[in-house]
């Protein structure tokens, strides 16, 4: 079953990419704290993600920081080398949390995961994006197909 408006955000262990290497995070720790925009993709370098869902949210981050957001964080079911290569190609710098959630926890205690197997990817997480106010979910929108609920401007106009 699916997360909805109210719920607390999961605390499952998730991976950075740190200096040292993959680093072990708790996403109660870094999504529970002040307002967060957590958005979720499929998969890094995949088409719709690479050309339009993580670079509008790099492109607007200045713009969601403005209407109080403290922490933009991006979770995919990709290990956290991909996401740190996929972060570097996308000119991500620090705007955006990058989430690696290599085995699927994270998404499948959110109730969000998708049979991408047609398609080569295995489980992976649906697209949504999420508004968190300490830790807890103020708005939550997936999509169904396209890419337009979770884009960066649908946020930003909600918030």
């Amino acid at each position: 079953m699916a997360v909805k408006v109210g719920d607390k955000v999961p605390d499952v262990e998730v991976h950075t990419m740190g200096p040292e290497g993959p680093k072990k995070v708790s996403t109660g720790e870094v999504l529970g704290t002040g307002r967060v925009v957590l958005f979720a993709v499929p998969g890094a370098f995949t088409p719709g993600c690479s050309k339009v869902h993580l670079p509008g949210f790099v492109a607007d981050a200045d713009k969601l920081k403005e209407k109080g957001v403290d922490t933009i964080a991006c979770v995919s079911v990709n290990d956290a080398f991909v996401m740190a290569a996929w972060a570097e190609n996308q000119g991500v710098g620090d705007k955006i949390l990058m989430l690696g959630d290599g085995n699927g926890a994270f998404t499948e205690a959110m109730g969000l995961t998708m049979d991408g197997s047609g398609f080569g990817l295995g489980s992976r997480s649906q697209r949504y994006a999420a508004v968190l106010q300490d830790g807890v979910i103020t708005n939550l929108d997936i999509d169904k197909g396209s890419i337009e609920v979770s884009t960066c401007s649908a946020v930003l106009g909600r918030l």
